[in-house]
């Protein structure tokens, strides 16, 4: 891809402007489990090109306002689920509902606390995001006809 990218974590106390992101010609954005809504305008900006990492398995119960950190992980616990994840998708006007990229998926143990199955999704998270970001911006992300995005293998 053309141009830079950026990371931009909404949750920082002084998230940069609308216009300063744009104001840098970027060509990607990432975002880190964002707990804010992206303003639609922005989203538009940066069609198929705005990455979001979820520390849950998408779509599903585990996503959308107010699922993020602690309480994502223990809404796991608390459902029984015997799997949680990490997924990497495109950013749209919704929470957590945009385009999966990737996927990884991480085993919940009997003895899991929010805190030990936060610490291994994290684990995935930073393996899982960095190949994700480097397939959209090595260009190996290929859109099927029904809208979904394929990370291709490294050329």
């Amino acid at each position: 891809m053309a141009g830079g990218g950026a990371l931009l974590n909404p949750v920082h106390p002084h998230p940069p402007s609308f216009s300063l992101i744009l104001s840098h010609m970027l060509s990607i954005l990432t975002l880190n489990t964002t707990t804010q809504l992206i303003p639609p305008p922005l989203v538009r900006a940066f069609p198929r090109a705005m990455l979001n990492i979820h520390p849950a398995l998408l779509p599903g119960p585990f996503g959308g306002k107010g699922m993020y950190g602690p309480a994502v992980h223990a809404a796991v616990l608390a459902s029984g689920a015997r799997v949680s994840g990490a997924t990497v998708h495109f950013v749209d006007e919704s929470f957590d509902r945009g385009p999966i990229l990737a996927q990884a998926a991480v085993p919940v143990r009997p003895d899991d606390t929010a805190a030990s199955l936060a610490a291994r999704v994290l684990a995935v998270e930073h393996e899982l995001f960095p190949d994700a970001v480097g397939a959209l911006v090595g260009g190996r992300v290929r859109w099927r006809e029904d809208g979904v995005p394929v990370m291709t293998a490294e050329r």
